[in-house]
């Protein structure tokens, strides 16, 4: 699981007919320092699986078969990442307020 910030939308006219009624986010992995949270790595896209919407902090899961399970899609369906919850706080031991 990787904590993430939405950045946006992603929008497609051509794509697998899986991701019908999907929504498709960009998301930007982040790292707890303090009570803040910081960008860390390169922004990617992840199915919304919980109506996450632009800024909101995010949890992915980024493992291709875990999601296909949890989504119950097939073997064959080109997804590696999934939202699925909306972060309220961050609470990181030993950190400075």
């Amino acid at each position: 699981m990787r904590l993430c910030r939405v950045e946006g939308s992603v929008v497609a006219t051509a794509h697998h007919p899986a991701f019908d009624g999907r929504k498709l986010l960009v998301v930007q992995p982040m790292e707890p320092h303090g009570k803040d949270v910081r960008p860390v790595g390169t922004s990617f896209l992840a199915v919304d699986d919980v109506q996450a919407g632009s800024g909101d902090l995010v949890l992915v899961l980024s493992e291709g078969n875990g999601v296909r399970q949890i989504t119950k899609l097939g073997p064959q369906t080109p997804i590696r990442s999934l939202i699925v919850a909306i972060v309220d706080d961050v609470h990181a031991p030993g950190a400075q307020p």
